[in-house]
């Protein structure tokens, strides 16, 4: 099994709002940072995306891949990769906790990248924890500035 890196923050929201954000991923390129572009090409009855074309830009890592998401109930969302140019690898997995009756939510972001070509183990985990890092960050920003 790959090693993944993974990350915790709290957000001052209810986990459907955050949740909201998450799925909302024509805005991805307005609060993530690295996602430069964002197009849902198919999605479930529920209206949720199934597959999401991406053009990242994560310093090291930078690629125009698709993604096969699964939604577990309304507090899990996970994605694998579907086609790619430069991974090998892109799962990862937002989990939401709601927090003091759901007022706050404790969101949990996992995240395993591989490469095509060559790169360092080292390398690797540290690009995986800039993109967590900066996820979270815009998401909580994002979700807090939009809740207010």
């Amino acid at each position: 099994m790959a090693e993944h890196t993974s990350s915790s923050i709290t957000i001052d929201a209810a986990p459907a709002d955050v949740m909201a954000v998450i799925a909302d991923f024509a805005r991805y390129p307005e609060w993530t940072g690295e996602v430069k572009e964002a197009e849902v090409l198919a999605a479930d009855a529920q209206g949720r995306a199934q597959k999401v074309r991406l053009l990242l830009d994560a310093g090291a890592i930078r690629d125009d891949h698709t993604l096969a998401y699964t939604w577990n109930g309304t507090d899990e969302v996970s994605w694998t990769l579907d086609k790619s140019q430069m991974l090998r690898q892109l799962d990862g997995s937002y989990r939401l906790a709601p927090l003091d009756g759901g007022k706050r939510t404790e969101v949990t972001y996992q995240l395993t990248v591989d490469v095509k070509i060559p790169m360092l183990g080292m390398i690797k985990r540290k690009a995986e924890k800039v993109i967590i890092d900066r996820a979270l960050a815009g998401l909580k920003k994002r979700v807090e500035t939009t809740a207010a």
